[in-house]
């Protein structure tokens, strides 16, 4: 029996879901459908708080498989790209937070994969770029993040030259949260991922979904419903708990 695309793995309630297609990870449209329905199927997980993405090998993704593309005609082409953004999609709108650790070479769709993650971590070595425009097309569905993440000037020179920058330039630019060492990254990843375990379980959905709303939206209804989510939180009971052991200087028990 082959081994699958993508490997889950929960640990205490953080799915660790890793592209298993090594040493590349290259995306195919077998693996586009394996990452659509793993994040569906996580999301129908109410024991699922966070999630973190990475990939098997020397490489996050090396992003599409040139193979899959090269003789594809206008209809298909869409079919591709269409069915690419749900899965990509699926990540952005999941309602726990995503980190995405880049072990390696994250291209392309994997970059637009990695954009819509919430957080991202990435070794020293890696390396992380948009090349399409080298094959002939543009960067597109996902991409589209990039001027808000990094700013539309860096954006356009990112987008149109095709070039890969180092995890430390990613960094610089806002990018990436954490850069480490290989040896060192999960356990960076870990540390931020234990970070947002720590707080309410309902407020840290709830940031997620304003987050996300917030892109979208202008901020007067920005602004209503972060009003509506603040106060819905009080009927969970984990604000009061947490104020509660705030004042007596103890750790949160939210499973109270």
């Amino acid at each position: 029996m082959a081994d699958p695309l993508l490997v889950v793995e929960n640990r205490d309630g953080a799915a660790w879901v890793t592209l298993n297609r090594p040493p590349l990870n290259l995306i195919v449209p077998d693996l586009i459908h394996a990452i659509r329905e793993t994040f569906h199927g996580l999301r129908r997980n109410p024991g699922v708080r966070l999630a973190v993405l990475t990939g098997r090998g020397r490489a996050f993704t090396g992003g599409m498989d040139v193979r899959v593309m090269k003789d594809l005609g206008v209809g298909s082409a869409k079919t591709l790209i269409t069915a690419l953004h749900e899965a990509i999609n699926a990540v952005h709108e999941a309602p726990f937070p995503v980190i995405a650790m880049v072990n390696g070479y994250c291209l392309g769709a994997g970059l637009e994969l990695v954009m819509a993650c919430d957080l991202r971590t990435a070794a020293a070595e890696a390396r992380l770029g948009l090349p399409e425009i080298k094959v002939g097309v543009p960067s597109v569905i996902e991409a589209a993040l990039m001027p808000g993440l990094i700013g539309p000037g860096r954006a356009a020179e990112f987008l149109l030259t095709g070039e890969m920058i180092s995890a430390e330039q990613a960094y610089q630019w806002g990018l990436v949260n954490r850069v480490a060492p290989l040896a060192q990254l999960e356990a960076a990843t870990m540390e931020l991922a234990d970070r947002i375990l720590a707080c309410a379980p309902t407020a840290v959905r709830m940031q997620k979904e304003l987050i996300n709303r917030w892109r979208q939206t202008d901020l007067r209804s920005a602004i209503d419903s972060g009003i509506n989510a603040f106060a819905t939180c009080f009927a969970t009971g984990e604000p009061q708990e947490a104020m509660t052991a705030f004042l007596e200087k103890r750790k949160p028990d939210f499973a109270r």
